[in-house]
């Protein structure tokens, strides 16, 4: 075996191993949280990728109420992205099951609420463990991925 066969018989451990989604309709999950839908159009070497026809979905489970929102043409950065997959066709037609739709400018308030309300509970928590414990989070939030 020569070595040109050897690497195609490794198995892609780079941003190679989007090739098979390209064209493909994509659901993302970056750090944030945030969470779109959209054909995968193209990539770079950095796991960079462009998608097309996104869309937001924005979630909020104590309603079990989900709104959508266009946003077209979105360009993310790989080291972003927490969980890219491909979305199955034929059961994206079926109905979601037990839960309620509703426009983004409803919902978009109340998960804003729920997320400040989070991020100060936390911050109480961080304080609270540096003042007892000494305890403290010396990464910052971009560095704790």
């Amino acid at each position: 075996m020569n070595s040109v066969e050897a690497l195609s018989n490794v198995a892609f451990t780079t941003s190679g191993a989007l090739v098979d989604t390209v064209d493909k309709k994509v659901l993302v999950v970056l750090r944030d949280g945030r969470k779109l839908m959209g054909m995968f159009r193209s990539y770079d070497q950095y796991a960079n990728f462009v998608l097309c026809d996104t869309i937001e979905q924005i979630y909020h489970p104590e309603s079990q109420t989900i709104a959508e929102r266009q946003v077209g043409v979105y360009l993310v950065r790989g080291e972003n992205v927490a969980l890219l997959g491909e979305i199955d066709l034929e059961l994206e037609d079926e109905p979601p099951r037990r839960l309620n739709q509703a426009p983004i400018h409803t919902l978009l308030p109340v998960v804003k609420e729920e997320a400040n309300r989070r991020q100060t509970l936390k911050e109480k928590r961080d304080k609270i463990l540096l003042d007892q414990r000494g305890f403290s989070a010396e990464l910052g939030e971009d560095q704790k991925y």
